[in-house]
């Protein structure tokens, strides 16, 4: 998601939301029955060893504006949760406001509640190591700030992401800067494959994830017992200016021990589970073992709402199994990079147990149900976490849920198609539901009956129903009024934070239309500079509009100086691609430049004309093939596309 997204919401749409329904309340109730709301442990844990809070609950930039406001959650003051909060949910909610410096254990210290993760920091001899430096530059040098106002300012000599997942390095500039790595005085330490990650679920795909991420965070929403609460991991993610600095060593074996300003740290890779890039470490003389968001105290996503790659819930068990045989005997503190410590050997591995055993078992049953042909939501509707985890909280469902988990390991298996013919080629959502309703009686006829439904609590048919006349009559108030009581009641009723903020920012969509926001591009410069040159030429492909490609062929051929990178690029069949390290005889332009200025030229920083004049960037061959390779390509539009609606011409 991008950080910078987050804007102030109109209170008057906190206004037009509704109470409560009956049903809400009788299902809140019956989960509070069911959970052991009497256990605090917990919040001992997240106010352990709290040294200072973070400051007025806010990060400022120099000019004032509000970037991070944990004030804004003041409504989250008491144990007893409002009727329209599922009360497991608030139970987290008021958790995840725990926040400031904390002392972990000697030389290590957490500064938890800037933002949706922790910064981790090590106290070495030469220096501090920070670990995962937050989403944006101005939350994590707040962050280092409080640090600096209670311990020793010892400079930064080492910064180590663990994961390849914007939250965890996208404040990197705020606390270290990029001529102090290149000068060798600060290490940036990621795990193998980090930079790829970062492309492949950023870049080729990152608009319509940023977009679905609005629905996953709430960052739309107004912050209430009728809005945004919590985002599962923490209470959302910070606006201001996410950058990148890429790293300088990676860890490359499946184990590997490093001396890092005189402290030992044994990295464990754990690729392809909660990021594709991921690993954890343990820190022997400190007997701390970091599992980075690969065991936080709920129930994590195998596919987030916001979308990925499906992640292996079998590979996610197996690397905790890992991490408990190896380090388990010798650990007395559990940090991760979400959410607060375990301490004590014993409540650790029992911990860890039940993590791994959760992962192992939505996979397991899921691929029963597979086996006995089952469909997907036929496999969700019947999977439950079994004694001895469900009523545990660290497994409760504030995040992920069993419910898309299920279907998450489905597609990983057997792809999204569910095996029946009839849904191998359906018509289109908007075309399906114009015929549907029309067989149906009509959007009125429909509506009706929907309303006597929804007098019964049957939220999710309504919802289900609702989206049809939505997407046959887009026009018809009606149902779009009904449909957002629907979803309205349906996040009322969700543990999961990530469900309640999809199923409420769908409502708001409904009631008072898409958001306007200000069209800005995917790709940061330092996103940019980091892509390799293979990744770049495919994000440039994906932009192609073959319409203004009919009818051209030709190659290019393009060297990279300050890379001393090569390859041809091909036009052909309406189709770019590319080989590198290839260069073609008869090309029709040969291009030299660097990559940093073709980055430029892309961001708009610079032109064609102005570097071709400085010599920056040479031809050889055909110009007006240059200029006619951009002209081929779509300029990225707002993310602010329709979701709840069909969308114009569909």
């Amino acid at each position: 998601m991008s950080a910078a997204s987050a804007v102030p919401v109109p209170a008057s749409h906190l206004d037009a939301a509704r109470d409560a329904e009956p049903a809400t309340r009788t299902a809140n109730a019956a989960m509070a029955a069911t959970l052991p709301f009497g256990d605090t442990r917990d919040f001992e844990a997240a106010r352990r060893g709290l040294i200072a809070p973070v400051p007025d609950g806010m990060v400022r930039t120099a000019s004032g504006t509000v970037l991070w406001n944990l004030g804004d959650y003041a409504f989250i003051d008491g144990e007893l949760s409002p009727a329209t909060v599922n009360p497991s949910l608030w139970r987290i909610a008021r958790l995840n406001l725990a926040s400031g410096l904390f002392k972990v254990a000697d030389r290590l210290y957490q500064l938890r509640g800037f933002d949706i993760a922790n910064l981790t920091v090590i106290e070495g001899e030469e220096g501090l190591i920070l670990i995962d430096p937050l989403t944006t530059a101005e939350v994590s040098r707040a962050a280092l700030d409080l640090y600096y106002a209670h311990r020793p300012r010892k400079p930064v000599v080492a910064v180590i992401y663990t994961h390849s997942h914007i939250d965890h390095y996208g404040g990197v500039r705020g606390v270290i800067n990029e001529a102090d790595v290149a000068a060798g005085k600060v290490a940036v330490i990621a795990p193998n494959g980090f930079m790829e990650a970062i492309s492949g679920e950023n870049v080729l795909a990152g608009l319509p994830m940023m977009r679905r991420a609005q629905f996953q965070f709430g960052a739309l929403l107004p912050r209430g017992a009728r809005g945004q609460v919590d985002a599962g991991l923490g209470k959302g993610v910070a606006r201001g200016t996410p950058g990148l600095i890429a790293p300088t060593q990676l860890i490359v074996q499946p184990v590997e021990e490093h001396t890092i300003a005189g402290v030992r740290i044994v990295f464990q890779l754990a690729p392809e589970t909660e990021a594709p890039a991921e690993m954890h470490m343990f820190y022997p003389e400190l007997g701390v073992l970091n599992m980075a968001e690969n065991a936080c105290p709920l129930l994590h996503n195998f596919i987030p709402l916001r979308g990925s790659v499906a992640r292996d819930p079998r590979v996610w068990s197996k690397y905790i199994a890992d991490a408990i045989a190896m380090y388990g005997p010798k650990t007395d503190v559990l940090i991760g990079q979400h959410h607060w410590p375990t301490w004590g050997r014993e409540a650790i591995l029992d911990y860890l147990e039940a993590q791994r055993d959760l992962y192992k078992h939505i996979h397991d049953q899921t691929l029963r149900y597979m086996n006995r042909g089952w469909r997907p939501a036929e496999i969700a509707e019947v999977i439950e976490l079994p004694p001895g985890l469900a009523e545990r909280w660290s497994v409760r469902g504030y995040y992920g849920t069993v419910s898309h988990n299920v279907k998450a390991v489905y597609q990983r298996y057997l792809s999204w198609y569910d095996g029946n013919p009839c849904n191998l080629h359906p018509l289109p959502p908007a075309p399906a539901a114009r015929k549907l309703v029309e067989y149906m009686g009509g959007g009125a006829a429909v509506v009706a009956r929907a309303r006597a439904d929804f007098a019964k609590g049957e939220f999710r048919w309504v919802a289900q129903v609702m989206k049809e006349v939505v997407y046959a009559e887009p026009d018809n108030a009606e149902a779009k009024a009904l449909c957002a009581d629907a979803l309205e009641q349906m996040g009322y009723q969700a543990e999961s934070a990530t469900w309640r903020n999809a199923f409420l920012y769908g409502a708001q969509e409904l009631r008072h239309g898409v958001f306007k926001m200000p069209i800005r591009g995917v790709l940061s410069a330092d996103t940019l500079a980091g892509l390799g040159t293979d990744m770049f030429f495919d994000a440039l492909a994906i932009r192609l509009d073959p319409a203004k490609a009919a009818g051209q062929a030709f190659a290019l051929n393009w060297s990279f100086t300050d890379r001393g990178e090569t390859l041809v690029q091909t036009l052909r069949h309406c189709t770019l691609s590319h080989r590198m390290g290839a260069q073609a005889a008869a090309a029709a332009l040969s291009v030299t430049t660097t990559r940093a200025v073709l980055d430029a030229i892309v961001l708009g920083k610079t032109t064609v004309q102005a570097e071709v004049k400085s010599g920056a960037l040479r031809f050889a061959g055909d110009p007006t093939r240059f200029g006619a390779l951009f002209a081929m390509l779509e300029q990225p539009g707002g993310m602010m596309f329709d979701i709840l609606t069909p969308g114009e011409g569909r």
